[in-house]
């Protein structure tokens, strides 16, 4: 089964999980990260102490991607240069992280192809 906690090595303890998946004790603070709320959920379901919006992909990039693994390459790409602009969201992260684990909630089906890996990346990257 796939686990991208262990993916490549690790500086921070930043985790994601599907916001479907059920919540855990050891997830520490759940973020969502998604700039759409996710299908078929009510706010009241989802376990979460954030809603981080701004620390998905843009939408344009969000379309052109349409979660198509042929774009994915173009697509890692594309979204790093976006965080590198960074943002009051994703300074916010940056200030979770500082304090212990963060679990990154998104929805997309795919395990290998979404953005919160790409984003899981470059958080662990930072020199915080």
């Amino acid at each position: 089964m796939y686990n991208p906690s262990v993916r490549f090595p690790r500086r921070h303890d930043v985790r994601i999980k599907r916001v479907y998946d059920l919540p855990s004790e050891i997830d520490g603070v759940r973020v969502l990260v998604d700039r759409l709320w996710p299908r078929g959920l009510h706010k009241s379901d989802v376990k979460m102490d954030y809603w981080l919006k701004n620390a998905a992909p843009s939408s344009d990039l969000r379309h052109w991607f349409d979660h198509d693994p042929a774009h994915w390459d173009e697509f890692k790409l594309r979204y790093r240069h976006e965080l590198s602009e960074g943002n009051s969201d994703i300074k916010k992260l940056e200030n979770l992280m500082k304090k212990g684990r963060i679990t990154l909630l998104y929805a997309a089906h795919d395990p290998l192809h979404n953005h919160a890996l790409v984003l899981q990346k470059f958080l662990d990257e930072q020199d915080i």
